[in-house]
């Protein structure tokens, strides 16, 4: 176990050693003003580029481009030991209810159980209809604690029909960087369709330990063994090791890749949560903070229907996050992006007017719900409704359909 793995409460730091801590950080934070002094022209770009990344979030990408991503990692550690999630108490003023809930159909998923050892709360784990249309609902929220020590926290879950959205693979302006067909935004024409968007995974150079594909050309090579996250030519999404369970085939149009599977269901109806959550290495799981601390995480997975489902939220270990997807009934899932800065997750109205009513998935987010309207640095998914041509054509009913179990 390692430090930031789970333990009883500590009591809180003297303020000697708190003082210290804070002159440590300030003293490497000096450092950091001195190096982005010299590269100034390269520090300017970061912070002028077009998006609405917060500054910490820019400095924080500049210093892992220019050689500096173990002292930013330190910095996240030293920032996370003083300022961990606390435990106990309860969500300020309960259990959520989702901005923008419509009426919705018959026929929502089970509500979702609340952690272990705890009773639920009013509201907890039930699931609210966000869009819906003549032909069913397209999206679904419901938000659960994380576990049975942060409870003062909520963590929203994002169900998806597959049958009346389908998915897109934005880049991101400078992650993966270059010109492809598809926009580093949801651009005005899509604005009139999307219903949700989320942050993808992990940076591509080296942190996700996968690659990146859309449209037939690769940004980074794919890895086989790879949790992978593949849009097909029909819009649905699928996720699975590269190679086994998923595969290049003439109707893939998108693959994202990020560490290794979190969600894996060998019999293709019951997910079982990855073993090696809670162990230590950088392959696994990545190096930011630390793989066991609790911290604003993400994950997107398929249920045994295909449905789609997102997870974001704070104080989230690697192992409560698969729970939380596994609960959620999916079968096969992976891990996205991690940290505060990023962990961004957004469902919207469309209006027909110039932009879409956007609301946030989760208390306390970041990154604005109306940040995939503009240029981003990093890469995205949306999903947009089908238009009802699209519809007739799309895959079989999401209550007769099952994900494949191996590719082929």
């Amino acid at each position: 176990m390692t430090a930031l793995q789970e333990s009883p409460a500590e009591p809180p730091a003297p303020p000697v050693r708190r003082r210290w801590g804070r002159r440590t950080l300030a003293a490497v934070i000096v450092v950091l003003v001195v190096l982005a002094a010299v590269a100034a022209p390269s520090v300017v770009h970061a912070l002028t580029r077009p998006g609405s990344d917060t500054v910490a979030a820019r400095l924080a990408e500049w210093g892992r481009d220019h050689g500096l991503g173990p002292v930013v990692t330190w910095l996240e550690a030293r920032q996370y030991a003083l300022h961990q999630p606390p435990t106990g108490g309860v969500p300020p003023g309960g259990i959520p209810v989702a901005a923008g809930a419509v009426a919705g159909r018959p026929g929502a998923p089970p509500a979702l159980p609340a952690p272990a050892g705890l009773s639920p709360l009013p509201g907890e784990g039930q699931w609210q209809t966000v869009v819906s249309t003549p032909r069913g609902d397209a999206v679904r929220v419901a938000s659960v604690r994380p576990d049975a020590q942060h409870t003062s926290f909520t963590v929203g879950v994002l169900w998806m029909d597959p049958t009346l959205v389908h998915g897109v693979l934005h880049p991101g302006s400078e992650d993966p960087g270059g010109t492809w067909p598809v926009p580093a935004a949801i651009d005005g024409t899509e604005q009139r369709t999307v219903v949700a968007a989320f942050s993808a995974g992990f940076r591509l150079q080296g942190d996700s330990h996968g690659g990146w594909y859309l449209d037939g050309r690769e940004a980074r090579p794919l890895v086989p063994g790879a949790a992978s996250l593949v849009l097909r030519r029909d819009g649905t999404a699928d996720v699975g090791a590269w190679g086994s369970e998923v595969g290049m085939a003439p109707d893939v149009v998108a693959v994202r890749q990020n560490l290794v599977p979190l969600v894996d269901g060998p019999d293709g109806v019951h997910g079982v949560v990855n073993p090696t959550c809670a162990t230590g290495g950088t392959a696994e799981w990545g190096s930011t903070v630390g793989q066991a601390a609790y911290i604003d995480r993400s994950a997107f997975g398929v249920t045994a229907t295909g449905a789609e489902v997102y997870v974001g939220g704070p104080a989230l270990s690697v192992c409560t996050l698969g729970e939380i997807l596994r609960s959620a009934g999916v079968v096969r899932g992976m891990e996205l992006d991690i940290n505060p800065a990023w962990v961004s997750g957004a469902y919207f109205h469309p209006t027909g007017r110039p932009h879409p009513d956007a609301f946030p998935l989760f208390p306390g987010e970041q990154v604005g719900a109306q940040h995939y309207l503009q240029n981003s640095s990093r890469d995205f998914l949306s999903f947009d409704l089908r238009s009802i041509a699209d519809t007739a054509g799309a895959p079989p009913s999401i209550q007769h359909r099952r994900v494949n179990r191996h590719h082929t």
